[in-house]
């Protein structure tokens, strides 16, 4: 008896069309560029990011000191930076880096 309800169940589950499933949204693809993940140097190498850096955060990239954090990333150095790099701030230069593709 047992076998003959599985049985049907199965058939009829394959054979009645099925309901479209609400399914979650694919998960967007990580930045190519991150303020708590790229250290600064790759920011500094490419020119777009560096626009970024210079945009957002003006004198920046020309602070004599920026080679000692060259592998560092923002979020790394906000702790000693942190009236210059703030959360606003370093929202605003992740908004900017979500922009530009990955260098190839």
């Amino acid at each position: 008896m047992k076998t003959a309800l599985i049985a049907t169940s199965l058939i009829f589950a394959a054979t009645t069309p099925h309901i479209a499933m609400a399914q979650t949204p694919a998960a967007a693809p990580a930045p190519a560029y991150s303020v708590e993940t790229t250290d600064i140097g790759t920011l500094l190498d490419n020119p777009a990011t560096k626009a970024v850096l210079d945009k957002n955060l003006p004198g920046f990239t020309a602070n004599p000191q920026i080679d000692m954090a060259r592998s560092m990333t923002l979020k790394g150095v906000q702790q000693y930076a942190a009236d210059t790099l703030t959360d606003a701030a370093l929202a605003k230069v992740q908004a900017d880096l979500n922009k530009i593709p990955a260098k190839k």
